[in-house]
């Protein structure tokens, strides 16, 4: 087996945007990202667009670097993303391109159009086998299974559910449909709050198994019935469905783990996995309010591995500052139960060799 290699360019404390673009456009040249790219070629480019006034996510002049290679070899790029379970600004296609749009992220800034993988209601999903510990099937967003390469570029931050959040999460979990997303966070089956339930009866026409009935006048979920598909959620326009979301760290970090398999299967060896330690902030992304960074800016890490970029994502930081990213976040959870995790259902490896671009 080939040693995994992660190359990496090192940014000034305090970077600023024309640093990280010629540090990107460094790192490109060096890694030989472009290999994973045939003409023609449907290059799915998974980011993530920020939640409303979140302002530290990654920009969208950084990404048209990345789309401006894509193109250069002869692909196709699209710009990429699935719908949330929680309620926001990212809950569903429309919502969810009408944020990516006011933060930038249009064709006529990027050059690539925008494409949500799991379709208008984040329930266009694909069934994929996989070797897992946890989950013999996952399911994954459909666009993805069908593009031809994929080049995740994640923002490095902390996670309050898995410390790290960072290429694993990036991919495991915003890559995977809504029932995916449901079996990474969820213990337990939906249920309706009644106090939020209009009943628009639109959960009882999509349940598949017909087991959403009428009760005084509201819906009701039979629990013994339910296959926990997640199509109420989905179609509920009311925020009226319910989940328990007290999942411990160690199985959501598994879960993840094993859905990024999913993934990654479905695309085989034409991925190439970028994190960007900048602007590195306690709550991800998904958080929709203005963070401040919770340590200076480090640099880009970027592998076909993405055990072992995150694995140099920790200890860079770690290296760099006595602690790393997720022990300076969350230092009551393990973040490399995620990564002992993937490298044991063979997603990757955590011993790496650091390759420095100057």
């Amino acid at each position: 087996m080939a040693e995994t290699k992660v190359f990496f360019v090192e940014l000034t404390q305090d970077s600023n945007p024309d640093h990280r673009i010629k540090a990107t456009q460094k790192l490109i040249k060096a890694s030989g990202i472009e290999k994973i790219i045939n003409h023609r070629n449907k290059v799915a480019v998974k980011l993530h667009v920020g939640e409303r006034d979140n302002n530290t996510h990654i920009s969208p002049e950084i990404i048209k670097v990345i789309v401006s290679m894509i193109k250069k070899k002869g692909g196709f790029p699209f710009l990429t993303e699935t719908s949330t379970l929680y309620k926001g600004q990212r809950s569903n296609a429309i919502d969810h391109l009408i944020q990516a749009f006011s933060h930038g992220f249009t064709y006529e800034n990027i050059g690539a159009p925008f494409i949500m993988a799991d379709g208008l209601t984040g329930n266009t999903e694909i069934e994929i086998p996989i070797n897992g510990i946890i989950f013999k099937k996952v399911n994954i967003a459909r666009e993805i299974v069908f593009a031809d390469a994929l080049i995740a570029v994640s923002h490095a931050t902390g996670h309050p559910g898995t410390a790290l959040g960072a290429c694993l999460k990036n991919i495991g979990m915003g890559l995977s449909g809504r029932i995916g997303k449901l079996r990474q966070h969820s213990s337990i089956k939906p249920y309706i709050d009644s106090a939020k339930c209009n009943f628009c009866k639109k959960c009882i026409k999509w349940c598949p198994v017909n087991v959403i009935i009428e009760k005084a006048e509201k819906a009701f979920i039979i629990q013994e019935k339910c296959i926990g598909c997640g199509e109420c959620l989905a179609v509920c326009n009311f925020d009226a469905v319910r989940y328990n979301w007290g999942i411990q760290s160690a199985d959501l970090q598994k879960r993840i783990a094993e859905h990024a398999l999913g993934v990654i299967q479905s695309i085989q060896d034409k991925c190439f996995f970028l994190n960007f330690l900048m602007d590195m902030t306690k709550g991800c992304d998904c958080f929709g309010t203005r963070q401040t960074r919770i340590m200076p800016d480090v640099g880009i890490v970027a592998s076909n591995d993405p055990v072992a970029v995150d694995q140099a994502t920790l200890d860079l930081t770690a290296d760099k500052f006595g602690e790393s990213l997720a022990e300076k976040c969350e230092p009551d959870l393990d973040p490399t139960i995620q990564l002992e995790h993937a490298e044991k259902i063979g997603l990757g490896s955590r011993k790496y060799r650091l390759v420095t671009i100057y």
